[in-house]
């Protein structure tokens, strides 16, 4: 009895292992650039210390893929700063040529001065996807950095590289 049982635990870990392997060949890798813009955004003093703000932006753009594929992008952004330079939690959508999307929760931090951030950096989950990324499950890095205002623009234009890792349920 002893003996069967010893096999059948070795047959479940060899499965297991097997198993695991399948899943970690099925991952995914997403190289992206994404260029984006601000279309409204509202920033508030918060009073407490001397420069600190709180600022909800609405931004647009367009995800262009390594592969090629061309995807809009639209972000909303929630920064709490100090003098230019904080944290941030932001919800992404990228929609494809298709209509498939993938949503995104990310948080980070900025740095910069008040008057230009000069970069960011964020780590993100991937929370929804439908049409081809319907059950799509992942993570994701990127850093952005952003040009001066210029005259006239209320934001900054931005230009953000990344990498989203991913594992797409097998159908």
């Amino acid at each position: 009895m002893a003996v069967k049982k010893s096999v059948l635990l070795g047959i479940l870990v060899i499965s297991a292992w097997i198993l695991g392997s399948a899943i970690e060949v099925g991952a995914e890798t997403m190289n992206y650039k994404l260029y984006h813009y601000e279309v409204k955004a509202e920033t508030a003093l918060i009073g407490d210390s001397e420069g600190h703000t709180m600022r909800q932006a609405v931004r647009r753009g367009f995800f262009v893929i390594e592969n090629g594929e061309v995807a809009s992008w639209l972000g909303i952004i929630h920064t709490d700063l100090i003098k230019g330079s904080g944290s941030f939690n932001m919800y992404a959508t990228i929609t494809f040529r298709d209509s498939s999307t993938i949503i995104l929760k990310a948080e980070g931090t900025m740095g910069g001065t008040a008057a230009a951030f000069q970069n960011n950096e964020a780590k993100a989950e991937i929370i929804k996807g439908t049409g081809r990324f319907e059950g799509i499950k992942g993570i994701g890095t990127s850093r952005t950095r952003y040009l001066p205002p210029e005259k006239g623009e209320d934001g900054q234009k931005a230009i953000a590289e990344g990498t989203l890792n991913y594992i797409l349920p097998s159908k």
